[in-house]
């Protein structure tokens, strides 16, 4: 039996996220269901970490042990042809037996992607938010550079009885505008649940003028979760890329 390293995308649209879920249809499900076939058991694949109902990937890492003799782009193709088309694995290579997708990441980039141009795009509807309304750029960038470093993120996570540590180091954030495209590139250690999609509500809070910069720092601060922006609908967030030594 070997450790094997995948590299997968995918759109989550009509999936429950990653993890496997009695009765929902979840990426992490899919996989284990081929692979289970393959190689005529069940087969445990370990995520680089669990994205949400309705959010995306281009760069999710995982591993799995499997029992079989197929090289590992033989296994690639078979993934691959039996897999529906909203789910690809880009990469198998074999991987050092302690290899753990999860437990060795050491960094992730996720991409939250919104429109706020006059017309709004039809064949990327299921890939970004639709904006209202033009945030004011600079100042988001003066309410990023608070949240960036390390702080204790529990107002910016979904679960309130989050009983792990949420101190978590953020330490690239960037904000870029391409036609009517607004893109937020956040590069951290780890992320909370909805860590992601809240910071992005909150900067659009601040870049609609409800929010000031000043009062992101106090949310920091503060134990209360209502004091952060909303949190953005799953459609707009990819996760990337894992990062690895």
């Amino acid at each position: 039996m070997k450790n094997y390293k995948f590299l997968i995308e995918y759109d989550g649209s009509r999936y429950y996220g990653w993890q496997r879920q009695p009765e929902q249809t979840t990426i992490q499900g899919k996989l284990e269901s081929v692979l289970g076939v393959l190689c005529g058991k069940e087969t445990e694949v370990i995520g680089a970490g669990r994205t949400d109902a309705g959010v995306h990937a281009r760069g999710m890492t995982a591993n799995a042990y499997l029992d079989t003799d197929c090289t590992p782009e033989e296994i690639r193709d078979y993934l691959n042809r039996y897999l529906p088309d909203d789910i690809a694995v880009r990469e198998v290579r074999e991987a050092s037996p302690r290899f753990h997708a999860r437990y060795n990441a050491i960094g992730k980039t996720y991409r939250y992607t919104c429109h706020a141009g006059e017309v709004r795009p039809v064949f990327d509807r299921k890939y970004y938010w639709a904006l209202d309304e033009r945030p004011d750029v600079k100042l988001m960038l003066q309410a990023a550079e608070l949240l960036r470093g390390e702080h204790d993120f529990r107002n910016f996570c979904v679960n309130p009885r989050m009983k792990k540590s949420t101190v978590r180091v953020v330490d690239r954030i960037e904000i870029n505008c391409e036609g009517g495209y607004l893109y937020f590139t956040f590069h951290g250690t780890g992320f909370l649940q909805n860590m992601v999609r809240i910071m992005v509500g909150t900067l659009l809070e601040v870049g609609c003028g409800r929010m000031t910069p000043q009062q992101v720092k106090e949310v920091l601060e503060c134990p209360d979760r209502k004091k952060a922006g909303p949190t953005a609908p799953p459609q707009g967030l990819c996760l990337m890329s894992v990062d690895y030594d």
